[in-house]
């Protein structure tokens, strides 16, 4: 234990950003905030303007690019609209509602768009209930020494182990789903020793929406609480803050947690990216390029295709592991595969009853025979990786046309 605080204590100096730092970006906030709110003034657009993210916070991390979330309140819909034209260069991301970037003294300022309300009911959108979260940290952060730190222990930690994030190329834990389990735990460590050892779903409702678990597995609509772990949004009853977090991501997570407390280091903190699990072992990588907008539209979009990639080499070769990485950047996704060759198989047909399905199923498979009033082929898997690669990129031109792919290629 005390080889795991030890651990815990460098970290945190680790990723805490310097005073220096901390002021720099508060700067540039400022002077960015007082001039937008001279903006809307002059336009007589009745909006309101607040901090929000890691920064508002305090529990940013240390990176080399930093990032501020400034959220600009309207009144109304309408108005929501007149923003592009108070923000010169700014960049439009398309989103679930959209919103600007923008970089000033090298931070990237994301300027988000969102409804005033009074009520979390009343959103909208998700983003509207940005307001509500932020105070709700806040005050969680004030009340308790080091939950900051303590937090930032959580993100880079998740970060490092590829579960950071609550877009769908990742399905991992979003930045407000681990504040949230931080402060219920009160600790890095209480929360993934919580972890570690959960054999059954986690649900937490530190809100106390309802009287108990059975009741939230009973009243709230079952598609937001699929996911393993289930925290229902201290200001909004309806929602479940970790809804995005998929069993597969979670299970990587656990593992990742036994394998810390069993033999803790501070090679668990730090980043490794999904290529070196495949360094060394003759793997074959595609590269994938959509032409959609970068970040989670195109991730998505390519997941989505990796997916249907792995489907089609499963009937060809034995997948002895595989993994898929998206690059924000590049707006490049990756496929990792390490491949077997997989062994001659009898694939079963249909009934002798179904005359199509039968016609179609030997006109695919010529040398099929009857056995037991069903039809059988023997399948042998002769084909060079390369050659189904081929194969594959002629016979789904359709598809991958449609699922918004616009360059593939095998680079390894």
């Amino acid at each position: 234990m005390e080889n795991i605080k030890k651990i815990l204590k460098q970290q945190i100096k680790k990723i805490k950003p310097s005073e220096k730092t901390i002021n720099n970006i508060d700067k540039v906030y400022k002077e960015f905030s007082k001039d937008l709110k001279e903006n809307l003034k002059y336009r007589k657009i009745r909006a309101e303007i607040f901090l929000g993210g890691s920064f508002a916070k305090g529990t940013l991390m240390k990176k080399d690019k930093y990032d501020i979330d400034v959220f600009v309140r309207f009144s109304n819909q309408e108005d929501i609209s007149k923003l592009k034209g108070l923000l010169k260069r700014a960049r439009k991301v398309h989103g679930s509602r959209d919103y600007y970037e923008l970089v000033k003294k090298n931070i990237i300022i994301e300027v988000i768009p969102v409804l005033k309300i009074k009520k979390p009911e009343k959103a909208e959108n998700v983003t509207d209930l940005s307001y509500f979260h932020v105070n709700y940290i806040l005050k969680k952060i004030k009340q308790k020494k080091n939950l900051g730190d303590e937090i930032r222990l959580a993100k880079t930690f998740c970060y490092s182990q590829n579960c950071y994030g609550a877009e769908s190329y990742i399905h991992g834990f979003s930045g407000y789903a681990l504040e949230l389990l931080i402060s219920h735990y009160g600790s890095f460590l209480k929360f993934i020793k919580e972890v570690a050892n959960s054999s059954n779903k986690i649900i937490i409702d530190d809100g106390k929406h309802y009287k108990n678990k059975q009741e939230i597995l009973i009243e709230v609509n079952k598609s937001k609480i699929q996911s393993p772990i289930i925290i229902i949004d201290p200001t909004f009853k309806e929602r479940n803050a970790s809804a995005s977090l998929s069993k597969e991501t979670f299970e990587k997570f656990q593992a990742s947690c036994q394998k810390f407390l069993k033999n803790p280091s501070n090679s668990f903190f730090k980043y490794k990216p999904v290529s070196e699990d495949f360094k060394n072992k003759k793997a074959k990588i595609i590269l994938v390029k959509t032409n959609k907008q970068k970040g989670d539209i195109a991730g998505t979009k390519s997941k989505k295709f990796f997916n249907f990639f792995i489907y089609k080499l499963k009937q060809e070769f034995d997948i002895k592991k595989s993994d898929f990485d998206y690059d924000e950047d590049s707006n490049l996704a990756f496929f990792y595969l390490i491949l077997d060759k997989k062994k001659d198989e009898i694939r079963r047909g249909p009934h002798i009853t179904k005359v199509e399905n039968l016609a179609n199923f030997k006109r695919v498979h010529p040398n099929s025979f009857i056995k037991n009033h069903f039809a059988h082929a023997k399948i042998t898997h002769n084909l060079s990786f390369d050659k189904w690669f081929k194969k594959f990129l002629e016979e789904e031109v359709k598809i991958i046309k449609e699922m918004s792919i616009k360059e593939i290629k095998k680079i390894s």
